[in-house]
């Protein structure tokens, strides 16, 4: 019998309702001073909890993680009381969160920095034409970043195992690692942005272990059931690009598939940057169809999915469940939704980022 999206299945140390994941997505709503969740953001939460999955917006693990207004961290007292507020929420209302471990390495400005420091990332090369907003919610291009230092790198790797032991007093039913869309370690993974010439750059074994000291951190605190790791072999967002990234990214998926972790969440080129127009990568390969023969567990596909091309990429075997950013931000209720037949409601692209309750919890339930 074929797969459907509304399956209950196993991830990891989990049993999910069904295939349909609520992508990470940055909402920029978090409470100031001190990037803290709160109320508002338990309500956006738990109306979208039929998700089979929610993997939480993208949270820096440090102060030094931080490249836009208002996104949440989860290094504070105040912040790991503030998610208690959302794990609480969704777990009332049936479902299961992850919280995403964000470090934008170079795509960040020195306002958002603590002593107005440069961002830090593998090596001094800026992202080309990637802007950020200050502390005042000003446009401001990507500065030159500080490369970092092997010590350095270390209390990096210290900071995400940090993170996960607070996701765990948080809440959290589990962490998923962002490996993607030219943040850190993206930036260590990518011959683009990493010209290291030390054990952290060169070889794609090289580049790749920051991302493998990171996650072997994560797995000795949570356990492999309950990690995640969210690449874009394809990507482009912030300037990057890989020499072979075939190449490179089976060998991160080979290496995956011997520490069995809960999935691996993998973004089609086609996706979106952000919240702006679609990328389109002309004759991008699929990501799903390509790395599915590589990776050898659950397989979550993200990017540009919607009521036709979804349930077909589960019945025919690309993918193991589904991840939707943009329309779970328009239809709190997507799973049924899907279910049903019924129409998708649009987004507003104009409260993607930003604001209160408009475009955040106000979007109505079909029923």
């Amino acid at each position: 019998m074929a797969k459907t999206l509304f399956d209950q299945v196993k991830i990891g140390d989990l049993t999910l309702n069904n295939r349909i994941i609520m992508a990470p997505l940055t909402r920029m709503r978090s409470r100031q001073p001190g990037d803290i969740p709160h109320q508002l953001n338990a309500t956006y939460y738990s109306q979208r909890s039929s998700a089979g999955l929610i993997i939480s917006e993208a949270t820096q693990i440090s102060p030094q993680g931080k490249g836009y207004p208002a996104t949440p961290g989860i290094y504070s007292d105040q912040q790991i009381e503030g998610w208690k507020l959302v794990t609480n929420a969704v777990r009332n209302a049936g479902g299961k969160i992850f919280l995403q471990l964000w470090h934008v390495g170079r795509i960040s400005h020195k306002s958002l920095q603590i002593d107005n420091k440069l961002p830090v990332a593998p090596s001094a090369i800026p992202a080309k034409n990637s802007g950020t907003f200050d502390s005042n919610w000003q446009p401001v291009a990507i500065e030159t970043p500080h490369a970092l230092t092997i010590e350095e790198i270390k209390s990096i790797v210290k900071d995400y195992k940090i993170a996960t032991q607070n996701a765990i007093k948080a809440g959290f039913d589990g962490v998923e690692l962002h490996g993607a869309n030219g943040y850190l370690v993206d930036q260590f993974l990518q011959d683009s942005s990493n010209h290291r010439q030390d054990i952290y750059g060169g070889t794609i074994e090289n580049r790749s272990r920051f991302l493998f000291e990171v996650l072997d951190e994560i797995i000795k605190i949570i356990g492999k059931g309950r990690v995640g790791v969210r690449l874009s072999p394809f990507g482009t967002f912030n300037d990057m690009s890989d020499s072979d990234p075939i190449k490179l990214f089976s060998y991160i998926l080979s290496e995956l598939n011997n520490r069995n972790i809960a999935f691996v969440d993998l973004i089609e080129p086609r996706a979106s940057s952000a919240g702006g127009s679609d990328n389109q990568i002309s004759n991008a390969p699929s990501t799903s169809e390509i790395f599915r023969q590589k990776y050898d567990g659950f397989l979550i596909s993200a990017g540009g999915y919607n009521a036709k091309n979804a349930p077909e990429t589960i019945a025919n075997d690309k993918a193991d469940a589904i991840a939707f950013g943009r329309y779970f931000i328009s239809n709190p209720d997507l799973v049924d939704r899907l279910k049903n037949g019924v129409e998708l409601a649009k987004y507003d692209r104009t409260t993607f980022y930003g604001g209160a309750e408009k475009g955040y919890t106000d979007y109505p339930f079909y029923k």
